[in-house]
């Protein structure tokens, strides 16, 4: 177990955001966990529950563009680790403002307040595969050139380059993650995995874009975090690790796995028309951030069983929010009226 350090979690009532403090409690003993939040769609208080009375954990409602609140949750941590985006490729598609907002000035606000705080040392800025663009063979390095192709991962790109200026230009001592695609226990279940395992649950029909041939490599969520602790100990500032989970996979052969899981027939796939812009394949190559000793340990099969788990035993947790979803997400986004 490793003692010491106070950690500003920003994002952390959502998906990632929360499974990093679980990881956090899991692996560090003495540590003092600040969470910042600012609780829209996908930020869940319910997240947090296990937390509420953990001596030295503190949630704090507000949001990163907020600079008199970024300077509050900043005060004496050590750590920061930004999670904190409008992170839906859908959503920035129909509404490119508010990631922008969020995923470029809350960062530089983000940055600008830890630039004063003389104990920081690390500034952990979670990024994405997607600010690549799309491969159609091979993988990308760390240094292969960036061409993101929706308002989403353009507004990444520009926090993480901003972040690496405050390195260049300040001496903070960033650190930039991009990772592939996430899943697991508590993911919004807009998502695609969560999305087609609650339908599935509830006898409904799974929307896949286009004819499902788009390429994405899953990580599970743990493993995720585990990269991300080991970056905060062993991380180069100034540096990009790619973290994937090496399990490439079609979307359409995703919704079979997830079909067979619950016993049901083909006719259970709805086509839908496919999302704009949308990325064919993202792939990376991780030996980077392999030589600092990290490696997956869920394969696709081990983690779709326990997330496929998680959500049959936590429908008190997924149904009100399925509830007040937008039916485009439920039905396949595009071509329907909302």
């Amino acid at each position: 177990m490793v003692k010491g350090k106070s950690y500003l979690v920003t994002g952390g009532a959502g998906f990632i955001g929360s499974n990093f403090v679980r990881y956090l409690y899991g692996t560090h003993e003495n540590i003092q966990v600040r969470v910042l939040d600012k609780l829209t769609y996908s930020g869940n208080p319910a997240n947090l529950k296990d937390f509420e009375k953990r001596v030295g954990f503190e949630f704090i409602q507000g949001d990163i563009c907020d600079p008199k609140i970024v300077a509050q949750a900043m005060q004496g941590v050590e750590v920061v680790v930004n999670f904190a985006a409008e992170s839906a490729v859908d959503r920035s598609i129909d509404d490119p403002q508010a990631v922008i907002k969020t995923d470029i000035f809350g960062v530089y606000t983000l940055l600008e307040e830890a630039r004063r705080h003389k104990q920081l040392q690390r500034f952990v800025q979670i990024s994405t595969d997607e600010v690549y663009g799309q491969i159609l063979e091979g993988s990308f390095t760390e240094e292969s050139q960036t061409y993101p192709r929706n308002p989403y991962s353009a507004s990444k790109l520009g926090g993480e380059r901003l972040a690496y200026s405050f390195f260049a230009t300040y001496g903070l001592p960033v650190v930039i993650s991009r990772a592939s695609n996430n899943y697991g226990p508590r993911c919004y279940p807009e998502k695609v995995i969560p999305l087609f395992i609650t339908n599935l649950i509830d006898g409904l029909k799974v929307p896949v874009y286009g004819k499902g041939k788009q390429v994405r490599d899953w990580l599970y969520v743990e493993d995720h975090c585990s990269a991300i602790g080991l970056l905060i100990e062993k991380g180069v500032n100034g540096e990009v690790y790619n973290i994937g989970g090496g399990q490439e996979l079609t979307n359409i052969d995703l919704a079979h796995k997830l079909l067979k899981a619950f016993d049901k027939k083909k006719s259970s796939i709805k086509f839908v028309q496919d999302r704009p812009g949308h990325d064919f394949r993202y792939s990376l190559d991780c030996f980077k951030i392999r030589k600092l000793g990290w490696r997956p340990r869920y394969d696709l099969e081990k983690g779709l069983q326990e997330t496929v788990r998680w959500y049959k035993d936590n429908e008190s947790w997924w149904r009100p929010i399925k509830r007040k979803m937008d039916r485009r997400y439920k039905d396949g986004f595009w071509g329907q009226k909302r």
